[in-house]
């Protein structure tokens, strides 16, 4: 009897001791459960109606803070930027800001420049950030990027500082030597020495502002408007005959070769003297007694066939630093050489605006001390090509076949295109 009695007693213990336990996991699960994870913080509960919505469509950087400094909510652009890392906004000034505006609710604003995550390059992200209260107890930062701002200011900055410098130079000389022949009224020879000078300054002074003129109408308008199918062949009389007096000059031979009867569809007045500026510079950088070839092709392509203009010359040729830089507005490979030819900086600037404005592309190959080759690149005009009669297998295979004295390798082969004879 005693023995069944303490049975039933360690049973009611073991019983009671069973509830306890399953009563403390009960709570603590409860307790778990009513506790923030790092995936609760960004749910939408938090936030005020509506709100989620309107940060979704916004095209700026968006971040809400809690009291705690915990990210509630971050775009994937906050993400993509860098300022949000480990549910934290890594920014320091910019959590500054948050604390300042929770304290006291003013609405900031600031321009930071940011390193750049992943380049390795020291560069900086520009950015402006702004924090206002959201609620009582949330903060809101929306962060703009202001890179490619701040760089297209600065290419404005230059642009301007580039074109008063330019304008400066021959507008001095002219005023110099306008002085220099009233000195010299009483000398017919220095007279006619000076205005030689004065009509060289004038020249160069309205190429400049024909050029600005032209950049700016390229920039501008759309070249579709008044696109028409325009013969390559007539591109390449035109620009040979723009060119063929400072050619004759220095006994430079120019030559014209290639596939023939091809068309491209675009603005013929753009696309002149985009070619006409590739042509003119081979000339003006070669040195006497040697060829330019111009020569143009039809290659295939995935969304169209492209007609590649070819232009090589025999000139000093462009080194590796600055072929990247050719095409920039105002840049020189050799600015006193360009100078003594009255080049202004903007000729190949033209030509890549042309030639992206039409669907195509410009690239130039060169070697120091051999030549250069750039390369027009522009869909070809389709409606034409299917009213023109067909080339036979032999002529279509043949690159070059106008003047078979031109020997040129075609652009995109490899290795390099060989210098003309």
């Amino acid at each position: 009897m005693d023995v069944n009695a303490a049975v039933a007693a360690l049973a009611a213990i073991a019983g009671v001791c069973t509830g306890v336990i399953a009563m403390l996991a009960f709570r603590w699960s409860e307790r778990d459960q009513a506790r923030p994870t790092r995936s609760s913080l960004h749910t939408d509960a938090v936030l005020p109606p509506g709100v989620d919505t309107v940060l979704s469509v916004l095209r700026s950087s968006a971040v809400v803070l809690d009291e705690s400094d915990s990210v509630v909510k971050a775009s994937s652009a906050a993400y993509a930027l860098g300022l949000v890392r480990g549910g934290k906004l890594a920014v320091e000034p910019m959590l500054h800001m948050a604390r300042d505006t929770r304290r006291d609710g003013e609405i900031r604003q600031v321009e930071l420049d940011l390193p750049r995550r992943g380049t390795g390059r020291g560069e900086a992200l520009a950015v402006s950030a702004r924090v206002a209260p959201l609620g009582s107890r949330l903060v809101l930062l929306l962060v703009e990027d202001l890179t490619e701002a701040r760089r297209i200011e600065a290419v404005r900055r230059d642009f301007v500082a580039n074109v008063s410098h330019e304008l400066k130079t021959p507008t001095g000389a002219l005023s110099l030597l306008s002085e220099a022949v009233m000195d010299a009224s009483d000398d017919p020879e220095a007279v006619t020495r000076f205005a030689g000078r004065m009509q060289i300054e004038a020249t160069r002074l309205t190429n400049l502002v024909q050029e600005l003129i032209d950049l700016s109408r390229v920039q501008n308008d759309d070249p579709l408007e008044d696109a028409e199918p325009v013969r390559v062949d007539e591109l390449v009389d035109e620009a040979i005959d723009r060119s063929r007096h400072p050619a004759s000059t220095k006994n430079i031979t120019m030559a014209a070769g290639g596939t023939v009867d091809l068309r491209v569809w675009g603005n013929r007045g753009q696309l002149a003297a985009a070619l006409g500026n590739l042509v003119e510079n081979a000339v003006n950088y070669s040195p006497a007694h040697t060829r330019v070839g111009i020569a143009a092709r039809r290659v295939p392509a995935p969304g169209g066939d492209l007609i590649e203009i070819a232009v090589t010359d025999q000139g000093i040729g462009i080194s590796e630093k600055d072929r990247e830089r050719v095409f920039e507005r105002f840049y020189r490979v050799d600015p006193a050489r360009s100078r003594a030819t009255g080049g202004t900086g903007l000729g190949l600037a033209i030509v890549k605006h042309v030639a992206a404005s039409h669907g195509g592309e410009v690239t130039v190959w060169s070697s120091e001390g051999q030549g250069s080759t750039f390369t027009l690149r522009l869909p070809e005009a389709r409606a034409a090509r299917d009213r023109t009669p067909l080339l036979g297998p032999d002529e279509d295979d043949r690159p070059y076949d106008t003047d078979p004295s031109i020997e040129l390798v075609p652009p995109t082969a490899v290795p390099a295109p060989e210098v003309l004879p």
